[in-house]
């Protein structure tokens, strides 16, 4: 399992990263790529617990946030979440179908805006002035800490975190995410410009996104009961459990410089 995280990691991290050194439309382009396979494992795992999301309003919907997150002057995210909301609606009148549609319409909405809404914060994070700067500081913080956590887990790990969520999770291993995380905050936010308090302060939000970020999806599969999102990334499942932590990684990262810092 190991070594097939690590041969992953090699192969999609110059990927990332070279898309992340273009910037514009590249690293949107990818982003997207990855949101859009995250949000259609979301659907299908959905599925998998009988409801019957609709899964091309809900793709189309996520299209449009993380459009918007490269075009934010077009404004699309209020018309996307307008035709979003009515169609179904519509379409389930004209239909005289009441069966199960509340639930799978709460589904599609809400599949959508997590993944592809919050997706489009690192869009809209690389667009801002040093975006690459602030971009290398999210990637880093959030991949020491899921590192320190992992090999913290399995060298001390004994008791267990949230283990009714995510039943491998242990004290151990958060604690050592936690400190690995905010240490790399410190240090990559003085290497980024910030003055000490806006690094400590942007670790303590952020490690613990990244770690809730990543409990938040084992939540939905626990729910679900499946294991992983896919199968797309050997040793790591699907693309959704590869961005989870990212997720919530970026969007704190994104409103804590626009309000803060920025």
């Amino acid at each position: 399992m190991l070594a097939q995280r690590i041969l992953s990691a090699v192969v999609l991290l110059p990927l990332v990263l070279v898309a992340a050194y273009l910037g514009g439309l590249y690293f949107a382009v990818v982003v997207a790529a990855f949101a859009l396979l995250g949000n259609l494992e979301f659907f299908r795992m959905v599925r998998h617990a009988g409801h019957s999301p609709y899964e091309a309003m809900g793709l189309s919907l996520a299209a449009v946030l993380l459009v918007d997150g490269h075009y934010p002057h077009l404004g699309l995210w209020r018309f996307g979440i307008a035709v979003a909301v009515i169609f179904p609606m519509v379409w389930q009148i004209m239909r005289q179908d009441t069966h199960g549609f509340l639930t799978n319409w709460a589904l599609t909405l809400v599949g959508a805006l997590y993944v592809g809404g919050l997706a489009a914060h690192m869009i809209l994070l690389r667009n801002l002035p040093r975006g690459l700067t602030w971009l290398l500081l999210t990637f880093l913080v959030t991949w020491v800490c899921d590192t320190g956590a992992y090999f913290a887990g399995i060298r001390w790990g004994k008791r267990g975190f949230f283990v009714h969520i995510s039943p491998h999770k242990t004290w151990e291993g958060a604690i050592g995410g936690f400190v690995s995380g905010l240490v790399a905050a410190l240090l990559v936010g003085h290497w980024a410009g910030l003055v000490w308090w806006q690094s400590l302060g942007l670790g303590v939000l952020l490690v613990p996104g990244v770690i809730f970020g990543d409990l938040a999806e084992s939540l939905l599969k626990r729910q679900v009961g499946v294991k992983d999102s896919g199968t797309l990334i050997p040793g790591h499942g699907g693309a959704l459990d590869r961005v989870d932590s990212l997720l919530f990684a970026g969007t704190i990262t994104y409103y804590f410089l626009v309000w803060l810092v920025l």
